[in-house]
């Protein structure tokens, strides 16, 4: 059976191969974008229509479909430290802004956490005449803790 990850590796072989976009994925599934792009490479279970509609147009074996529609294990890295520079940089950010983060979270909501799970994303390029900026959106719901 195929696993997770080599349905992941199979989408991206295949995006590459065909020429397409996420954009194009998200817009042929009916799905947003950011969670497509997860989906696709393993971070959610895909739906079964979807599933099967994303193996339709990235022409991947019936055994992808069923492993696109398994439960993911979430987050999991091949390295405590990411070493991908772009996905390094998101870790060098937390670990500067981390406290700050949290300290305006309780601040400005009280004792709580922002859910990954109620949670959506967005990344945009905003020209700017000292060079393109990367905009990330991480717009989570507060979840207060419950003692």
């Amino acid at each position: 059976m195929t696993t997770k990850k080599e349905a992941a590796d199979a989408v991206l072989a295949a995006k590459v191969r065909l020429g397409l976009t996420w954009t194009d994925l998200a817009e042929a599934l009916g799905t947003p974008l950011a969670w497509t792009t997860a989906a696709l490479l393993g971070q959610h279970p895909v739906p079964k229509e979807q599933a099967e509609r994303a193996a339709e147009i990235l022409e991947l074996p019936a055994d992808a479909v069923t492993a696109l529609r398994l439960q993911p294990t979430r987050g999991a890295l091949e390295s405590p430290v990411p070493t991908d520079p772009t996905i390094y940089r998101f870790y060098e950010v937390l670990q500067v802004y981390g406290p700050t983060i949290k300290e305006l979270i309780h601040e400005q909501f009280g004792d709580g956490i922002m859910s990954a799970i109620n949670f959506r994303l967005d990344v945009r390029r905003v020209p700017d005449p000292a060079g393109d900026r990367v905009v990330v959106t991480l717009d989570g719901k507060f979840l207060p803790y419950q003692w």
